[in-house]
């Protein structure tokens, strides 16, 4: 949620006459984030959220756009794209494909207790049910393919040691990909960046899941998994949170129970979604753009879970 092109409030006021959400007050650009370009606009009925998408395309847009549709109207409680007055969703501003959401009620929980993890299982396993019906496809764009097409390019920027432990676990995730039980795995929209300021809470209640932006069809338990290396771990060492793990697991598992394959390949999905975010954040950091607000993600955080991941496996 970054500012990679700025918006006048002219501009911005235009698009939310167009789309009937009132008169401009207060445009504010979001700092944080790393792939759009994010303003919280406020006008006379109510607030909002305007993105642009910097890489993703026209063609992938819809997508993200439909299923966060698709979501709330099942109950879930994620951002709804306002429509215009022909019913699209997709808009655009400065030349880039923008659209404009609710803004969710509540604050992002940064340090998560196990009442909150178990929140964020019970819903995640509630959008993985309701989005089995979603009719659109895309896979995952941060996925296998586009790991193995990166490596080679932030290896460079490693030492040996980083290195070693990059090739190594990438060539353990394609044999894991390549497997039976791999592809037996449950499958369907995910969200796949659902991380403690990706969800908000008014106390104890959950309140939504937002930024949909990474999502694509993938393994359920890949999603799974991602939440599990952001809510269940200590921070500042990566280490593995069995209390907070525990709840969001039991909750989850009450909503959706896992399979077989699921269970016997829940270590090896915490490692992949620790690689993803090591990966990402090794290119964001090595390989930034230019932007007003923008501030990378340590890269070495999730060198560190993944290592914890490898020597400390959990099991169900």
């Amino acid at each position: 949620m970054a500012v990679f092109t700025e918006v006048s409030e002219t501009q911005a006021n235009d698009l939310m006459q167009a789309l009937n959400l009132g008169q401009l007050t207060a445009l504010r650009g979001i700092e944080g984030g790393i792939e759009n370009t994010n303003y919280f606009a406020t006008t006379d009925q109510g607030e909002y959220v305007l993105t642009l998408f910097e890489r993703l395309t026209q063609e992938q847009l819809p997508f993200y756009l439909q299923l966060m549709k698709h979501l709330a109207g099942r109950g879930i409680p994620v951002p709804d794209p306002a429509a215009n007055r022909d019913g699209d969703i997709l808009h655009a501003v400065s030349g880039k494909p923008a659209a404009v959401v609710n803004k969710l009620a509540g604050k992002s929980q940064l340090q998560p207790q196990a009442v909150h993890c178990a929140a964020v299982g019970d819903m995640l396993a509630r959008m993985h049910l309701a989005g089995a019906d979603y009719n659109r496809s895309q896979p995952n764009l941060r996925g296998l393919a586009w790991w193995n097409e990166t490596v080679p390019v932030v290896l460079p920027y490693l030492h040996d040691t980083q290195a070693a432990l990059l090739r190594s676990e990438l060539a353990y995730q394609n044999h894991v990909a390549a497997s039976s039980a791999y592809t037996a795995l449950p499958r369907g929209p995910v969200h796949a960046d659902l991380f403690r300021d990706n969800v908000m809470f008014d106390g104890e209640q959950l309140t939504g899941f937002f930024d949909f932006y990474f999502a694509g069809v993938d393994t359920l338990l890949f999603d799974l998994c991602v939440c599990l290396n952001d809510w269940c771990i200590d921070l500042p060492t990566g280490v593995h949170d069995a209390e907070r793990a525990q709840a969001m697991l039991r909750a989850y598992l009450a909503v959706r129970p896992l399979s077989a394959a699921e269970r016997t390949l829940l270590p090896a999905l915490l490692r992949a979604g620790a690689l993803r975010f090591w990966i990402s954040r090794l290119w964001d950091y090595h390989l930034p753009r230019e932007a007003s607000m923008l501030k990378p993600h340590d890269p070495t955080h999730f060198e560190r879970v993944l290592r914890e991941r490898i020597a400390q496996p959990v099991l169900l």
